[in-house]
C-alpha cells in the first residue's frame, strides 16, 4: 500500500500540531479545533487550558495566537469572546493539502495504527422462511459497517447467525421422511439463474412448511413424532441430519439470491447457525453453574440482575437452560461469545440486531463478563436499529396486513428507479440493457441510502417516491452529482487535465468545496469508531450539495485561464473520487453515466 505523503495530513491535523507547538506547556491537551462559520476553524480549548494552567483564557489565547506562524499554513488568527481563536488558512495550504491527498490511492485516509479483530453479527435470516422487510436493516447496516471497518484496516469476521434449529425442523424433517416425494424439483445446479432457483427453492420450502404445519396442528401422533425427531436431530442422527442439511442448503440458495439482489457478498463460511454452537451448550451451562454466575430456579438455569425486574417488581432472569433441559437463545449467544473471543481472537464484538432485543443482549453481555469470557480487552456492542415504517407511520405491511416480502420491496424500488433513469437517459442514448443495469444500481442504492442516512436507533418511513427523487437527501442526488462530474471530465478530454495550482486564489465556492473535501479522513475515523454510517451519508450529501453550488458559481471548462480550468478540474476529480469511495463504503454503486 502506498504511504501517505506528509502533506496528506488534513488541515485540521496540521493546525492542531501548530497549536500544540505554540503552547508546549499544555502538553497533549485538546485544542478543541472545529470548522467554523466565523473563520475556517475555531479553537475553543483555551478556556479549559487556562483553568488547568491557572491563567486568564483570553490572555492565553493571545499568547497562542502570537506563537502561531502565519504565511505558509495560516493566513490570520483572531482572538474573540472569552478566549476563542478564529483561524483562517491560506489558499495555498488548502490546495497543497488536497493535492497531496489526491496523490494517495486512499485519499489521505490513514490505516489504523493498532487494528484489532472485529466479529460482527449481521444479516440473520431463518432457514425455511422467506426474508421480509424486517431483515433489511440488519443486512444494509451490517454490510456498510464491515466495509468501513475493513477500509480502516480492521480485521473483520462476519457471522450470519441464522435460525436453523428447533421444533419446526423436527416438524419439517418428519413430514419429509413420511412424504419423500414432496421435495422434488429442479436442482440448483441445473440452472445458471440463481435468482430464479432461489425463488424456486423458497417456494418449495414454503409449500412444505404449510403442509407440515397443517399436519402438526391436526395430528397429535405426528406432533409427537416431530418432537422426537428434534431430539434425533440434536443427538446427531445421520438420516435426520442429512435431511436437515438439505433444508439448510435450499434456504441458503434462496438467501444468496436475495443478498445478490441487494448487491452484497455473503460467504458460506460465515453462515453459522444455532446448530454451529450445539456442542458447546452443555459446557457453557456447566461453567456458568460451577462458577456461581448462574443458579437453578424452579429447575431452570438462570442468571439474575439487580436492575432487571418485571412489572410485578420481581427479578426477571436470563434463562440459559429451561427446566425441561432445553436450551434458550442465551445459551447459544453465550457459546458464540466464547467461540468468537476464544477461537477467533476478537477484541470487538458487534451485533446488528433489532433494538427490541436490547435487554436480552445487555443481560448476555453482563453474564459473559461475570463468567470472564468478556474481559477488559474485549468490548461487546449491540448496534440496535429501529423499524421500517409505512407512510401511515406504522410498521410496514402489505394492504392485507402481512409482512412485506423483501424481494417484492426491492423489485418495486428497482422498477421505480428504472423509470426515472429511462426518463432522464434520452439524451445519453443508453441501451435498454444499460438502463436496466443503472435502474438496478439506483433502486438498490435508494433503499440502502434511505436506511443508512437514518441514525441506527430511529425508525424511518419507507417512501419510494422520496427515495428515488433527484432532489433532496437521496442516493440518486449523490449518484447524479458523481455522473455530472464524470461528464465534465469526459468533455475536458485531452484538451485540459486535472491539476492542482496552489498559486491560485480560491473563489468562495471553491474554498467551501475544498475545505469539506479535507474532512473526509476525520469523518471516516469518527464513523469507524462510533459505528454510525449515517454520519458518512450526511458527509456525502453535504459534499454533493457544496459541489452543486461550486458547479453553479464556478465555470469549469469556461474558466478565465488554463490554470483555473485545470484547478477546477482537479477539484471535480477529487470530489468524484471521494463520492465514489464514500458511496462504495455504504455499499452503493456510482454509475459513470446517468
Amino acid at each position: 500500500m502506498a504511504s501517505v505523503p506528509s502533506l496528506a495530513s488534513s488541515l485540521h491535523q496540521r493546525l492542531a500540531d501548530a497549536l500544540s507547538a505554540a503552547l508546549p506547556e499544555a502538553g497533549a491537551a485538546d485544542p478543541l479545533l472545529r470548522r467554523s462559520d466565523r473563520a475556517d476553524f475555531q479553537a475553543n480549548g483555551m478556556l479549559a487550558l487556562a483553568k488547568k494552567l491557572g491563567g486568564n483564557p483570553r490572555e492565553l489565547a493571545g499568547k497562542v495566537a502570537g506563537g502561531l506562524p502565519t504565511g505558509e499554513l495560516i493566513d490570520s488568527v483572531e482572538v474573540s469572546g472569552p478566549g476563542f481563536l478564529n483561524i483562517t488558512v491560506t489558499d495555498r495550504a488548502i490546495t497543497e493539502t488536497l493535492a497531496a491527498r489526491a496523490a494517495d490511492e486512499r485519499l489521505g485516509v490513514p490505516v489504523k495504527e493498532k487494528p484489532g479483530t472485529t466479529v460482527i453479527d449481521w444479516a440473520q435470516p431463518n432457514v425455511a422462511k422467506e426474508m421480509h422487510v424486517g431483515h433489511l436493516r440488519s443486512a444494509v447496516i451490517g454490510d456498510a459497517v464491515v466495509k468501513i471497518l475493513e477500509f480502516a484496516g480492521e480485521k473483520v469476521i462476519s457471522r450470519h447467525h441464522i435460525g436453523d434449529w428447533g421444533t419446526q425442523f423436527g416438524m419439517l424433517i418428519q413430514y419429509l421422511m413420511e412424504h419423500p416425494h414432496e421435495l422434488d424439483h429442479k436442482a440448483a445446479e441445473d440452472t445458471e439463474d440463481t435468482t430464479a432457483s432461489g425463488e424456486e427453492a423458497m417456494s418449495n420450502l414454503n409449500r412444505l412448511y404449510k403442509a407440515s404445519r397443517a399436519l402438526f396442528d391436526a395430528d397429535a401422533e405426528f406432533k409427537d413424532r416431530a418432537r422426537r425427531r428434534v431430539v434425533d436431530l440434536q443427538a446427531g442422527d445421520a438420516e435426520t441430519l442429512a435431511l436437515w442439511q438439505r433444508f439448510v442448503d435450499e434456504s441458503k440458495l434462496y438467501f444468496y439470491s436475495v443478498f445478490n439482489k441487494l448487491d452484497m457478498e455473503i460467504h458460506d463460511e460465515n453462515v453459522v447457525g444455532e446448530s454451529g454452537y450445539n456442542d458447546m451448550l452443555a459446557e457453557t451451562c456447566r461453567l456458568l453453574e460451577e462458577s456461581g454466575v448462574a443458579v437453578r430456579s424452579n429447575g431452570a438455569l438462570c442468571v439474575f440482575f439487580d436492575d432487571v425486574k418485571g412489572p410485578d417488581g420481581n427479578p426477571t432472569p436470563l434463562i440459559v437452560q429451561k427446566s425441561d433441559g432445553g436450551y434458550g437463545y442465551a445459551a447459544t449467544d453465550l457459546s458464540a461469545i466464547r467461540d468468537r473471543v476464544g477461537e477467533l481472537g476478537a477484541d470487538s464484538l458487534l451485533y446488528v440486531v433489532d433494538a427490541r432485543q436490547g435487554l436480552h443482549f445487555k443481560m448476555v453481555f453482563e453474564t459473559a463478563r461475570r463468567a470472564g469470557w468478556l474481559h477488559d480487552g474485549v468490548k461487546a456492542v449491540q448496534l440496535p436499529f429501529g423499524t421500517v415504517l409505512g407512510k401511515d407511520g406504522k410498521p410496514f405491511k402489505t394492504r392485507e396486513g402481512e409482512t412485506v416480502r423483501l424481494v417484492d420491496l426491492l423489485d418495486e424500488a428497482i422498477a421505480r428507479a428504472t423509470a426515472v433513469v429511462r426518463e432522464k437517459s434520452e439524451k445519453l442514448g443508453l441501451t435498454d440493457e444499460e438502463i436496466a443495469e443503472r435502474g438496478t444500481q439506483v433502486g438498490i442504492g435508494a433503499v440502502k441510502y434511505a436506511d443508512l442516512s437514518t441514525s441506527l436507533g430511529r425508525d424511518y418511513v419507507f417512501d419510494l417516491d422520496r427515495m428515488v427523487s433527484l432532489n433532496g437527501d437521496t442516493s440518486v442526488y449523490l449518484q447524479y452529482a458523481y455522473a455530472r462530474i464524470q461528464s465534465i471530465l469526459r468533455k475536458a478530454g485531452d484538451s485540459a487535465t486535472a491539476k492542482a495550482h496552489p498559486e491560485l486564489a480560491l473563489a468562495p465556492a471553491e474554498r467551501a468545496l475544498a475545505l469539506h473535501l479535507d474532512t473526509f479522513a476525520e469523518t471516516l475515523a469518527e464513523v469507524a469508531a462510533s459505528y454510525e454510517p449515517h454520519k458518512l451519508a450526511a458527509y456525502l450529501y453535504q459534499l454533493a450539495s457544496v459541489y452543486t453550488t461550486f458547479y453553479a458559481e464556478c465555470p469549469v471548462l469556461q474558466a478565465e485561464t488554463p490554470e483555473m480550468v485545470e484547478n477546477r478540474l482537479f477539484l471535480c476529480d477529487l470530489t468524484g473520487r471521494t463520492l465514489h469511495q464514500g458511496m462504495a463504503l455504504l455499499g452503493i454503486r456510482t454509475p459513470e453515466r446517468l
